[in-house]
Protein backbone atom coordinates (compact mmCIF):
# COMPACT_ATOMS: atom_id res chain seq x y z
CA UNK A 1 0.00 0.00 0.00
CA UNK A 2 1.20 3.38 -0.26
CA UNK A 3 2.33 5.61 2.46
CA UNK A 4 0.29 8.63 1.44
CA UNK A 5 -2.94 8.52 -0.12
CA UNK A 6 -4.64 11.47 -1.79
CA UNK A 7 -7.41 11.89 -3.77
CA UNK A 8 -5.66 13.19 -6.46
CA UNK A 9 -3.47 10.88 -7.22
CA UNK A 10 -6.10 8.06 -7.14
CA UNK A 11 -6.85 6.49 -11.30
CA UNK A 12 -10.94 5.66 -11.96
CA UNK A 13 -10.60 3.00 -14.39
CA UNK A 14 -13.33 0.17 -15.71
CA UNK A 15 -13.48 -3.00 -13.32
CA UNK A 16 -11.94 -6.10 -15.28
CA UNK A 17 -12.61 -9.96 -14.30
CA UNK A 18 -8.60 -9.74 -12.78
CA UNK A 19 -9.75 -7.17 -10.36
CA UNK A 20 -11.93 -9.91 -8.47
CA UNK A 21 -9.88 -11.44 -6.44
CA UNK A 22 -8.76 -7.47 -4.79
CA UNK A 23 -12.60 -7.00 -4.98
CA UNK A 24 -14.03 -9.70 -2.96
CA UNK A 25 -11.11 -9.64 -0.33
CA UNK A 26 -12.12 -5.05 0.27
CA UNK A 27 -15.91 -6.57 -0.26
CA UNK A 28 -15.23 -9.40 2.70
CA UNK A 29 -13.01 -6.68 4.80
CA UNK A 30 -15.80 -3.94 4.96
CA UNK A 31 -18.93 -5.78 4.76
CA UNK A 32 -20.39 -8.51 7.20
CA UNK A 33 -22.85 -9.66 4.38
CA UNK A 34 -20.67 -9.25 1.01
CA UNK A 35 -21.68 -9.60 -2.22
CA UNK A 36 -19.99 -12.71 -3.95
CA UNK A 37 -17.82 -12.83 -6.98
CA UNK A 38 -21.00 -13.67 -9.20
CA UNK A 39 -22.79 -10.54 -8.10
CA UNK A 40 -20.36 -8.76 -9.50
CA UNK A 41 -19.71 -10.41 -12.56
CA UNK A 42 -23.29 -10.35 -13.19
CA UNK A 43 -22.87 -6.56 -12.64
CA UNK A 44 -19.82 -6.52 -15.37
CA UNK A 45 -21.85 -9.05 -17.55
CA UNK A 46 -25.23 -7.00 -18.56
CA UNK A 47 -23.16 -3.54 -18.54
CA UNK A 48 -23.79 -2.30 -15.42
CA UNK A 49 -21.27 0.96 -14.70
CA UNK A 50 -18.30 -0.51 -12.70
CA UNK A 51 -15.81 1.41 -11.88
CA UNK A 52 -12.16 0.64 -9.64
CA UNK A 53 -10.00 3.15 -7.37
CA UNK A 54 -6.45 2.84 -7.31
CA UNK A 55 -3.54 3.72 -6.97
CA UNK A 56 0.25 2.55 -8.39
CA UNK A 57 -1.87 -0.64 -9.25
CA UNK A 58 -3.22 -1.42 -5.67
CA UNK A 59 -7.50 -1.20 -5.34
CA UNK A 60 -8.44 0.76 -2.86
CA UNK A 61 -12.14 0.78 -3.87
CA UNK A 62 -14.80 0.60 -6.27
CA UNK A 63 -18.34 1.34 -7.17
CA UNK A 64 -21.71 -0.27 -9.10
CA UNK A 65 -24.47 1.97 -10.99
CA UNK A 66 -27.23 0.92 -13.36
CA UNK A 67 -28.71 3.25 -15.20
CA UNK A 68 -31.96 3.08 -16.93
CA UNK A 69 -34.76 5.24 -18.58
CA UNK A 70 -33.98 8.30 -17.04
CA UNK A 71 -32.81 6.87 -13.53
CA UNK A 72 -29.29 5.80 -12.04
CA UNK A 73 -29.40 3.48 -8.98
CA UNK A 74 -26.04 3.20 -7.07
CA UNK A 75 -25.78 -0.50 -6.04
CA UNK A 76 -22.72 -0.69 -3.98
CA UNK A 77 -19.66 1.92 -2.84
CA UNK A 78 -17.25 0.27 -1.16
CA UNK A 79 -13.53 1.60 0.33
CA UNK A 80 -11.07 -0.65 1.81
CA UNK A 81 -11.45 -0.28 5.72
CA UNK A 82 -7.60 0.71 5.77
CA UNK A 83 -7.68 3.70 3.42
CA UNK A 84 -11.55 4.60 4.74
CA UNK A 85 -11.65 8.39 6.52
CA UNK A 86 -9.52 10.04 3.32
CA UNK A 87 -12.55 11.20 1.18
CA UNK A 88 -12.48 8.23 -1.23
CA UNK A 89 -16.00 7.51 -1.00
CA UNK A 90 -17.05 10.64 -1.89
CA UNK A 91 -14.40 10.55 -5.34
CA UNK A 92 -16.14 7.07 -5.85
CA UNK A 93 -20.23 8.92 -5.28
CA UNK A 94 -18.68 12.09 -7.16
CA UNK A 95 -17.65 10.23 -10.07
CA UNK A 96 -20.92 7.81 -10.47
CA UNK A 97 -22.80 11.55 -10.19
CA UNK A 98 -20.61 12.86 -13.33
CA UNK A 99 -21.30 9.72 -15.18
CA UNK A 100 -24.95 9.47 -14.72
CA UNK A 101 -25.18 13.08 -16.27
CA UNK A 102 -22.97 11.80 -19.20
CA UNK A 103 -25.74 9.05 -19.27
CA UNK A 104 -28.59 11.62 -19.11
CA UNK A 105 -30.14 10.35 -15.92
CA UNK A 106 -32.61 12.68 -13.92
CA UNK A 107 -32.52 11.19 -10.62
CA UNK A 108 -29.98 9.06 -8.90
CA UNK A 109 -30.93 6.60 -6.11
CA UNK A 110 -29.47 4.68 -3.52
CA UNK A 111 -30.13 2.36 -0.78
CA UNK A 112 -28.19 2.61 2.78
CA UNK A 113 -28.81 0.94 6.36
CA UNK A 114 -29.85 3.48 8.50
CA UNK A 115 -26.93 2.02 10.85
CA UNK A 116 -23.96 3.13 8.50
CA UNK A 117 -23.34 6.37 9.99
CA UNK A 118 -20.74 7.41 7.63
CA UNK A 119 -22.03 6.97 4.45
CA UNK A 120 -25.40 8.28 5.16
CA UNK A 121 -23.34 11.45 6.43
CA UNK A 122 -21.48 11.57 3.13
CA UNK A 123 -24.77 11.34 0.85
CA UNK A 124 -26.65 13.82 2.72
CA UNK A 125 -23.48 16.10 2.41
CA UNK A 126 -23.64 15.67 -1.40
CA UNK A 127 -27.13 16.69 -1.25
CA UNK A 128 -28.59 12.94 -1.67
CA UNK A 129 -32.66 12.99 0.60
CA UNK A 130 -34.65 10.04 2.17
CA UNK A 131 -37.89 9.27 0.11
CA UNK A 132 -38.44 6.25 1.63
CA UNK A 133 -37.73 2.71 3.54
CA UNK A 134 -37.57 -1.09 1.67
CA UNK A 135 -38.41 -2.72 5.28
CA UNK A 136 -36.17 -6.08 5.72
CA UNK A 137 -33.63 -5.18 3.07
CA UNK A 138 -30.61 -6.01 4.40
CA UNK A 139 -29.02 -9.01 5.94
CA UNK A 140 -28.02 -8.39 9.31
CA UNK A 141 -26.67 -10.46 12.45
CA UNK A 142 -30.44 -9.99 13.89
CA UNK A 143 -31.97 -11.29 10.76
CA UNK A 144 -32.99 -8.08 8.61
CA UNK A 145 -32.27 -4.30 8.44
CA UNK A 146 -34.60 -1.77 6.78
CA UNK A 147 -33.06 0.77 4.08
CA UNK A 148 -33.51 3.77 3.93
CA UNK A 149 -34.09 4.76 -0.04
CA UNK A 150 -32.02 8.08 -1.00
CA UNK A 151 -32.49 10.20 -4.30
CA UNK A 152 -30.56 13.08 -6.11
CA UNK A 153 -32.20 14.98 -8.80
CA UNK A 154 -29.70 15.63 -11.13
Amino acid sequence: MSAILSPGNMKMRAMLEEDMDSVIHIEESAYSHPWTRGIFKDCMRVGYHCQILEQDGIIHGYAVMSEAVGEAHILNVCVHPRSQRMGLGRLLVNHLLDAARRMRAEIILLEVRPSNKAALALYHDIGFCEVGTRKHYYPSDNGREDALILALHL
